[in-house]
């Protein structure tokens, strides 16, 4: 039988499964909302997952690695770090392992995400991939030469509760975000912070997906929406570049499919990052809004 790895993506609006063969081709894949604020219904929602999964594929007990937003705290083995609150503090990986009756490794989301595109995705070859997950919430992952930096700490890549580098008085003002900071990288660059400013700008209560809509239709005022943002995500990666200097950045995450942003940004943080030339590649993650997923499965033999 051909080895088989299931990978689980444990993000705040939804969970996903997906089953990949030896070589990554992808065997199933399902997704279900994410029990909003609820540490049990997560458990349920995860399990039910992997057991139809299971089902479906005639086999039990497959390696699981899973993907979650935040980490492990190496002190406590407790999820720390985790914008789905509800996780906080939470013995997820011996919750999980006694409920599915295996092991299970467990990595930071964006560490997936890195993981999957140094494999064989846009990072592909490079020495150094930066994969940002510019979703719900905005976090990083690193690999050199393939494999993942985790640091001595275990938050390399934790990008997203920085402070907005270069931030204008108005800028440092932002409400403070959940994790009790401001003007953190998530405030500014996830999806819904894109909405916020659109609305505190304009007025209008609209949607991530509606402003770049609108802007495509030529509107003026979603224009200059997505140009703060595209600034603002400019000057965070001109700060990677000048401490990391990667070969590769990938985007993941919903603002990744904004294609606008790929001739904008690099055309931006020129001007921010302490070269003669800038030959960083800004590249949309290759497996999509599922290559995470595909990471996290990778993980189950890792």
């Amino acid at each position: 039988m051909t080895p088989l790895r299931l990978g689980i993506d444990l993000g705040g609006t939804k969970i996903e499964i997906v089953a990949i063969d030896a070589q990554g081709a992808l065997l199933l894949r399902e997704r279900c909302a994410t029990p909003q604020g609820d540490y049990a219904g997560t458990l349920r929602a995860v399990s039910a997952l992997v057991a139809r999964a299971e089902a479906q594929l005639g086999v039990s007990g497959v390696p699981l690695g899973m993907g979650i937003p935040g980490s492990l705290s190496p002190l406590t083995g407790r999820v720390r770090n985790a914008n789905s609150t509800a996780l906080n503090g939470q013995p997820l990986r011996e919750d999980l392992q006694a409920l599915l009756q295996r092991p299970i490794r467990f990595e930071n989301d964006a560490n997936c995400l890195a993981l999957s595109e140094a494999a064989d995705g846009a990072g592909a070859g490079a020495e150094v991939v930066f994969a940002a997950i510019l979703g719900t919430g905005v976090g990083a992952g690193i690999a050199v030469r393939g494999r993942l930096l985790h640091g001595r700490n275990g938050v390399a890549g934790e990008w997203g509760h920085n402070p907005l580098p270069l931030a204008s008085a108005d800028e440092q003002a932002r409400p403070a975000c959940w994790c009790g900071r401001r003007a953190c990288l998530e405030s500014w660059l996830s999806g819904p912070a894109l909405a916020a400013d659109h609305l505190a700008a304009t007025g209008q209560a609209l949607r991530a997906e509606q402003i770049v809509a609108r802007l495509r239709e030529g509107d003026a005022v979603a224009r200059a929406s997505l140009y703060r943002y595209a600034a603002r995500l400019a000057r965070a990666l001109a700060q990677i570049i000048n401490v990391l200097d990667p070969d590769v950045i990938v985007l993941g995450g919903g603002m990744s499919n904004v294609t606008e942003l790929y001739d904008e940004v690099p055309r931006l943080w020129t001007r921010h990052v302490f070269s003669d030339s800038v030959r960083t590649v800004l590249a949309p993650a290759r497996h999509g809004d599922s290559s995470g997923v595909r990471g996290a499965a990778w993980l189950a033999t890792a």
